[in-house]
């Protein structure tokens, strides 16, 4: 029996599916089904019935539900990345029914990049670790509401730094009845304080679920030599074990920069060579996470005491590793610093970093269970 293609465009009430047989010019079937997956079953049992059905989708807001679905059902299927798919500059008409029958042309040709399904486990920490940048991210949004509205009223901390503990306290004390709010004002800062207080807490507890499932055994030796590199802790090792998942998948480093989107865009045509910025193609959490750590590079190579806690029992030769990126990170980010600006140093310096964690990584097993 043949094998038969089938692309399904996938929308929370509806799936357009295209069905394509493996010597067919053109789909033999576009239809519209409900998201359901027991008549999808049964709409899949009636066309495996001519072939072999193979089934792509994909990578969207809803998840990887619908395949595991199908793969349960025993047809193969694979997710795809969206921003991998080839298009044509000239068409000019998208819908539903188009998409479906071109995923299922690519598919047979061969021509779509599949992207790696976690495990439901490695679903659940992943999302536990996005949830604490979700916070982060609100947490940084009550600040901002705290300092506008002080800055309407004329109110300003000038005795150093916003967010330290002498800073909180002066927070505190607008609170008082000697405060220089008037009444109205103080009922709409002490919402605003409260507010901040509760995502600051919420943030706390995250860290403390996140520690803990960092020391489970499937990510615990993940985490722990990721954490031998400067300016990478606890909640960077999470983001980058779980949402990277198997790294001996990339066969060299340079995938692995290319798909976190450190590497630069480019438009050469013939003689003319032209690059430009970072494609910012991939996973943007890793992304984030790598160059924030790179900004620690611009000192010194030192070991600092919570480093060498860090890097305690681990094995001898990512620790050498380690010590050789100081060296090489900080001197890449200071010939570079000196000729442009620090932000692109910085950019070229998580390139680099990428590399020297692909190197540690790869006598490591994926994180395939985690409990």
């Amino acid at each position: 029996m043949s094998n038969i293609y089938v692309g399904m465009d996938v929308h929370q009430e509806t799936i357009t599916i295209a069905v394509l047989p493996a010597v067919a010019p053109t789909p033999t079937r576009v239809e519209q089904v409900p998201n359901d997956l027991p008549k999808l079953q049964r709409y899949l049992a009636r066309i495996a019935q001519d072939g072999a059905v193979q089934v792509c989708y994909e990578a969207s807001g809803a998840g990887y539900v619908l395949h595991r679905a199908v793969t349960a059902w025993g047809y193969p299927c694979v997710v795809i990345a969206p921003s991998l798919i080839p298009t044509k500059p000239g068409v000019q008409r998208k819908h539903d029914r188009y998409d479906a029958a071109q995923l299922a042309r690519l598919f047979r040709a061969g021509e779509l990049t599949p992207v790696r399904v976690p495990s439901e486990a490695e679903e659940r920490v992943r999302d536990l670790v996005r949830c604490r940048e979700t916070v982060q991210r609100e947490l940084l949004q009550s600040k901002h509401y705290l300092l506008k509205f002080l800055t309407r009223r004329g109110l300003e901390f000038r005795h150093g730094k916003h967010w330290t503990k002498a800073h909180l306290a002066w927070l505190e004390t607008l609170t008082a009845p000697t405060s220089p709010l008037q009444a109205e004002d103080q009922l709409v800062f002490r919402k605003y304080l409260a507010l901040f207080h509760y995502k600051n807490d919420r943030r706390l507890v995250l860290d403390r679920e996140i520690a803990a499932r960092a020391t489970l055994p499937a990510l615990a030796p993940v985490v722990g030599r990721l954490q031998c590199f400067r300016g990478i802790q606890v909640h960077a090792a999470m983001v980058l074990a779980t949402e990277l998942g198997d790294w001996r998948r990339f066969a060299t480093a340079t995938p692995l920069m290319a798909y976190l989107g450190l590497v630069p865009s480019e438009r050469s045509s013939g003689p003319r060579e032209r690059k430009g910025a970072i494609t910012k193609a991939g996973n943007s959490h890793c992304r984030h996470v790598l160059i924030q750590a790179a900004w620690s590079y611009r000192h010194r190579p030192k070991v600092a005491a919570t480093l060498r806690a860090r890097q305690r029992h681990q094995p001898a030769p990512v620790i050498a590793h380690a010590w050789k990126a100081q060296h090489r990170l900080h001197a890449l980010f200071q010939h570079l610093a000196y000729r442009k600006q620090p932000r692109v140093a910085v950019v070229a310096v998580a390139r680099e970093l990428v590399g020297f964690l692909w190197a540690v990584m790869q006598e490591v097993a994926p994180t395939t269970a985690v409990v």
